[in-house]
């Protein structure tokens, strides 16, 4: 179980028009100016924007591997520790991240593989 880092940064990868911001201690991941996520090496850790009722329900059911990162504009954004996830769910994650944020039309371009 786990997803390595590499394994994220490909997910990220495979979405389309995304714009990655490299700041000290993190990466930030955005679709046509709208950030939908961050990467932090350090901690081996993730923070996707997903909605509020899918926030707190990941919390709930797996606090080892989700916690509350904030929340902003009606979003709940979850911390995913990447060594306590599989990449199946992972991916799933990423892409709503990414869905959450992107233009209706380029969503619907580019659904899910």
């Amino acid at each position: 179980m786990g997803v390595r880092d590499s394994q994220f940064l490909r997910m990220v990868d495979r979405l389309a028009e995304v714009d990655r911001a490299q700041a000290r201690d993190y990466t930030s991941f955005s679709v046509r100016g709208k950030r939908f996520g961050y990467y932090w090496p350090r901690t081996k850790t993730v923070g996707l924007k997903q909605t509020l009722s899918e926030q707190l329900a990941l919390v709930a059911e797996r606090p080892d591997t989700f916690e509350v990162q904030f929340t902003a504009g009606g979003f709940g954004w979850v911390v995913v520790y990447l060594q306590r996830i599989e990449a199946d769910e992972l991916t799933e994650l990423v892409y709503e991240a990414w869905r959450l944020s992107a233009p209706e039309q380029l969503a619907e371009e580019n659904p899910l593989r």
